[in-house]
């Protein structure tokens, strides 16, 4: 073979070499394309997943923190678990994004989300991937490991390799990609003294020797212990719905504070509560609260909704009747009032009473006796009213609605519960509860809340407020995939316009980010409307603009647009480019 020949035959081999690490940096632009920030809302999105920054220096003091207080091989494995679930979330999120790829071009995207996220610069060296056939065997090269870097900056040289968290993201995400567990071994790594971190990956059954490395990814016993306990502790706390107190109520927005603060300082008093609010703030579970923590606690607390009730029996329930008293009357009965003798009496819509209820009730309220109808028995009751409505009271006493000396007597200590929608930062918790609710109920299991399902809960307005908030997470529990996360489409099925997102802020291919008035979104649009440019026109230049890009490679202008090459291709043909 000629001095050419070997020089033409290094070149292509040099090429063929390269194209992998071309296709992963046009894949990190493709995905760089994808990450929007949200100023207006403190949010990054990638996708449906909200990103963090973090300063390197955080995470290395985490890593030391991890070390020291569990030693070297628990921190391993904690690490290694975290990579873990980060590789199997990315690789979801890929395969939702890119569902025409194929398994190679979906394995790429892996290292390019690495780069992007700034954790390692991955080159492939070799790759063999075969779903069908359960055939995955690929060896890559790591540069500039940030776990590397952080492991030496705190204790020097190791013996053995320290990228775990890496290490435990390419387990990840390669298992979810192939559907069976794959498990890579750092062959080298820069923090042992070598000049680059290499790994290798196949199917654990094909390892030998790896008890010792699947127990990294096994959740700790420890905390395997704990978990149960709390699912018990979820188990009891949800089988008794009425063994309420003020650590059973959840909120941390300001309003929240202060009509919690309100209610506990009259807990120990007697004084009748008038708690205001709309429909479905949690009234009753106040009142519960309320009762819980007062004297009257180990006696009964009764409830009875007003408006529930015909008029023609509300007065016999609260105030009580006579064997007689009336055609159906058999037996005497006590009221509600009777029955909550030395305890508690929630009448809820009280705003609802009819004039001759009211009457009865000023009665009770004022003297603490009633009688039963068709009884001239007068009886004493020891009774703590606590009353919620929605009504506004005060116009109904200006209509001739309701009676003005009772709004006196029920106004003494009146609390005002706002709505959620004025409330956002007691969403997430509520959401949280109520998932650790219904999960118990309908004996599930899930991750959690999506971040954007989570974003798009603290966008909505809630007209029906806690109540249905708490109807919408049972919702998504029941709908959700068991194991999986709770995703958008799980809450609402059919989403509310106020749910869609807003505009969001794109990043420049340089990595500068653009301004709200800047992103090309908008500006796009503007010019494609101004001068009416077609759609065939708008597709040959994106096309055009792909093939360029790629330096004419079709695979990686086809990911570009987020189609398959075949789709590419015929796209070309369409349109009759002649793109070389």
């Amino acid at each position: 073979m000629s001095d050419d020949e070997r020089s033409a035959r290094g070149s292509m081999e040099s090429s063929r070499k390269m194209q992998p690490e071309v296709e992963q940096l046009t894949a990190v632009g493709d995905i760089a394309s994808r990450l929007r920030f949200a100023f207006d809302s403190g949010h990054i999105w990638l996708g449906e997943s909200r990103m963090v920054l973090l300063h390197g220096a955080a995470m290395t003091a985490l890593r030391k923190e991890l070390i020291d207080s569990l030693g070297v091989d628990r921190a391993r494995g904690v690490m290694m678990r975290m990579g873990f679930a980060s590789g199997t979330r990315d690789a979801e999120w890929a395969r939702k994004l890119y569902p025409d790829a194929s398994p190679t071009e979906l394995l790429s995207i892996g290292p390019a989300l690495h780069m992007l996220e700034g954790m390692v610069r991955c080159t492939t060296d070799h790759m063999e991937m075969d779903i069908a056939r359960g055939v995955f065997s690929g060896e890559f090269t790591w540069d500039a490991s940030f776990e590397a870097d952080a492991h030496m900056q705190l204790f020097g040289l190791s013996p053995e390799p320290a990228c775990w968290m890496q290490l435990g993201y390419a387990c990840g995400y390669s298992s979810t990609l192939m559907g069976k567990f794959i498990l890579y071994r750092e062959t080298q790594c820069a923090a042992a003294g070598a000049s680059c971190c290499k790994i290798a990956g196949r199917p654990a059954d094909e390892w030998s020797g790896v008890e010792a490395e699947l127990k990294y990814f096994e959740p700790d016993s420890v905390a395997d212990h704990i978990l149960a306990l709390q699912d018990q502790v979820q188990s009891l706390r949800y089988s008794i719905d009425n063994d309420l107190n003020f650590e059973s109520l959840v909120g941390v927005s300001p309003g929240f504070k202060q009509a919690a603060g309100l209610l506990k300082r009259a807990a120990q008093s007697q004084v009748t509560v008038l708690l205001l609010g709309e429909t479905g703030v949690g009234k009753e579970m106040f009142a519960r609260a309320l009762h819980k923590v007062s004297s009257r606690a180990d006696r009964p607390l009764i409830a009875i909704n007003c408006a529930a009730l015909p008029e023609q029996l509300i007065e016999s329930e609260l105030f009580g009747v006579e064997k007689g008293a009336f055609t159906g009357a058999q037996q005497s009965r006590p009221g509600r009032f009777e029955r909550a003798h030395g305890g508690t009496l929630l009448l809820d819509e009280v705003g609802e009473l009819s004039a001759s209820a009211q009457a009865k009730l000023l009665r009770v309220l004022q003297e603490g006796e009633l009688e039963r109808i068709g009884d001239l028995r007068t009886r004493k009751v020891d009774v703590r009213v606590v009353a919620a409505t929605n009504v506004d009271l005060a116009r109904a006493v200006q209509e001739g609605r309701f009676r003005r000396d009772l709004y006196y007597r029920l106004n003494i200590y009146p609390v005002t519960i706002p709505p959620l929608r004025e409330r956002k930062e007691d969403i997430a918790p509520l959401a949280q509860r109520f998932l650790e609710k219904y999960l118990v109920r309908h004996s599930k299991k899930a991750l959690g809340i999506t971040d954007q399902a989570m974003h798009a809960l603290k966008l909505y307005s809630w007209p029906g407020n806690v109540r249905e908030l708490e109807n919408v997470i049972e919702r998504g529990v029941i709908l959700a995939v068991s194991g999986g996360r709770i995703d958008l489409s799980d809450l609402f099925p059919t989403l509310a316009p106020e749910l869609r997102q807003r505009q969001l802020v794109a990043l420049a291919r340089d990595g500068s980010v653009l301004k709200e008035d800047e992103s090309p979104v908008g500006a796009f649009l503007d010019y494609v409307l101004k001068n009416r440019v077609s759609l065939d026109d708008i597709e040959s230049v994106l096309l055009n603009a792909a093939v360029a890009r790629s330096k004419g490679n079709y695979s990686s202008a086809a990911r570009m647009l987020g189609i398959t090459r075949p789709q590419f291709a015929y796209r070309l043909k369409k349109h009759q480019l002649d793109v070389g």
